[in-house]
């Protein structure tokens, strides 16, 4: 039997140069950090993420520590910030 082997979309490589990036949000930890980073990018939107933890095997982490920063592009960021309206808890956005 053959078969055709169907790559995995890659994600494009993080840009080196971070000027023109600025943070949107911080958010708890790196699970919270990638749904955030996948809505954001599924409105076409460049997202880096920085955290102080390296990544590890363990899901837990203590307090701010665990904090991961959300950056996007300075053009991005009123969108951004709407995107993110929309989908936070609380009173209904017009």
């Amino acid at each position: 039997m053959t078969g055709k082997v169907i790559p995995f979309p890659s994600r494009a490589p993080e840009p080196k140069d971070e000027r023109g990036f600025e943070e949107l949000t911080r958010v708890r930890d790196q699970a919270e950090a990638l749904v955030v980073r996948g809505l954001l990018e599924s409105h076409g939107i460049e997202v880096l993420l920085r955290s102080q933890v390296a990544p590890s095997v363990y899901p837990f982490s203590v307090g701010e520590q665990g904090a991961v920063q959300i950056l996007v592009r300075r053009e991005a960021l009123p969108t951004s910030r709407l995107l993110l309206a929309r989908v936070t808890p609380g009173p209904s956005f017009p």
